[in-house]
């Protein structure tokens, strides 16, 4: 009754905490591979191994980062996201949050780890929801526990494994996690799995039968036109060695769980014989062993194809980066070209311009020549004028340029006022002594004096134009009564 007791007891504590609510990550479009978040503790994603849950892409090894994202709890309860500088991103509600900044979560919250490609949906899409243990329970991701056998000291080792990783139940991570090792050398059927890069790493020791081992090609050039061939081949090669590890351990769990039901079947009966209980319990203690040693030797083999990885990794970012170099020095060579090239228009369009202006002041001087002799020209000009006027213009009376210039019977001329003046004393011609007869005005004259006063100083102007008005002055009466 007390053992029934208990036994109730037991069952109803495990009811209820299956009854307890609890957080997890609903993966979209699955029905397993569920996320748990447990409470009060830091849940974190990524592709290495030191995360709380392994999450491998297959379509695009390397759309998930080593260390993508994490979960925790705030002091209010809610969980918050945190985006660990990743390459691709986590995306809430459609959203990209920004990376090294906690965002706060609710119930339905959508959360995506990287980018869809190709059209298609992203790969990792999760729920935040929060529902009873028992509901969930099913579709949770199952979580490595450390398995000890009844009677037996032997203890395997504890080390947490995501989404099934070496779980021959579930193939699909492994066959995501091999997909990115396309460069592994493939290994016939019975042979140790040995992962080939340059340069290539040593095989490793399994639990089967030796076979003869393949050896890489010697130089790149054996490969020939064929890489992307050898990359499928490998690939393919590495998936089936894979598969032949997972069957091989599916075959020993299946052995363990046969020999512990035998034990356990054994050890209810009243009187189990020991010899017979002693056989089995080292067929188990082998079969322990045997299958820990498949792990052991698996996860040194997953350990070895991602160091290869990350070497095949380093070396793509160097080859990237010697890329980068060779076409910024095409583009600097090619600007330092078009720069000479403007240099060389320069200097002819330099030469072209010196010699217009060359041109232009040979035109200049000539043209200043040509000035200077014009006006040594007018110069000339103005200086026989000068003469004239001085010579053959002037009145003898008055010694100025004639005024309303008249002619006398004898064909000499005087001004008006001067001629008039003259023969209030004499009436002869001052020049010939011949009586005058008569007097004529000369027009000409005057129009011709007053051409050339034109182009004299404007002293000489101003000065004949105060003896113009000056004599004008005069009354012309008595200059004609005179005359007549």
């Amino acid at each position: 009754m007390a053992e029934e007791a208990e036994s109730g007891a037991v069952s109803g504590e495990e009811d209820d905490a299956a009854k307890d609510e609890i957080w997890c990550l609903r993966r979209v479009g699955k029905r397993a591979e569920w996320l748990r978040l447990p409470e009060k503790e830091e849940v974190t994603l990524g592709r290495s191994f030191d995360v709380t849950y392994q999450t491998l892409s297959r379509s695009c090894p390397l759309m998930i980062s080593r260390n993508h994202c994490k979960f925790k709890q705030n002091e209010e309860g809610h969980w918050t996201v945190t985006d660990n500088k990743s390459l691709n991103g986590v995306w809430v509600n459609g959203l990209r949050i920004t990376p090294e900044r906690t965002h706060t979560l609710h119930v339905g919250d959508t959360i995506q780890l990287g980018v869809p490609l190709g059209g298609k949906e992203v790969e990792f899409e999760y729920v935040l929801v929060r529902d009873c243990l028992k509901s969930v329970k099913p579709f949770l991701l199952k979580e490595p526990v450390e398995e000890e056998a009844a009677g037996s000291r032997l203890k395997r080792t504890k080390r947490k494994y995501s989404g099934g990783e070496l779980d021959p139940g579930n193939t699909s991570d492994a066959k995501a996690k091999l997909s990115r090792w396309s460069h592994a050398e493939p290994q016939p059927q019975g042979s140790s799995c040995a992962a080939v890069q340059q340069p290539p790493v040593q095989n490793i020791q399994t639990a089967e039968p030796a076979g003869p081992s393949r050896t890489p090609p010697s130089s790149p050039a054996a490969a020939g036109g064929s890489e992307k061939p050898q990359k499928n081949t490998h690939c393919s090669s590495e998936l089936a060695c894979f598969q032949r590890y997972i069957r091989k351990m599916r075959v020993l769990k299946k052995k363990v769980q046969e020999t512990e039901r035998r034990a356990a079947s054994l050890q209810a009966q009243p009187a189990p014989p020991s010899e017979e209980l002693e056989q089995l319990q080292g067929r188990l203690e082998v079969l322990k062993e045997q299958l820990h040693s498949e792990q052991q030797q698996q996860l040194r083999r997953v350990e070895q194809l991602e160091k290869t990885f990350c070497e095949e990794e380093r070396r793509l970012e160097d080859e990237k980066k010697q890329q980068e170099e060779e076409s910024l020095n095409k583009k600097l060579d090619d600007a330092l070209q078009k720069h000479r090239q403007v240099i060389e228009e320069l200097r002819r369009s330099r030469k072209d311009f010196e010699e217009i202006i060359q041109a232009k002041d040979k035109e200049l001087e000539e043209t200043k020549e040509a000035k200077e002799k014009a006006r040594a020209q007018k110069e000339e000009v103005l200086t026989q004028m000068a003469e004239v006027l001085e010579n053959e213009l002037q009145c003898i009376i008055c010694s100025e340029y004639f005024i309303e210039a008249v002619t006398l019977n004898c064909a000499h001329s005087f001004c008006l006022h001067c001629i008039m003046d003259w023969r209030r004393r004499k009436d002869e011609c001052p020049i010939c002594r011949q009586g005058v007869v008569s007097l004529t005005r000369s027009l000409v004259l005057d129009n011709c004096i007053d051409r050339m006063v034109e182009n004299l100083s404007s002293e000489m102007k101003e000065r004949r134009k105060s003896l113009v008005c000056q004599r004008k002055g005069e009354s012309p009466a008595s200059a004609s009564g005179a005359h007549k």
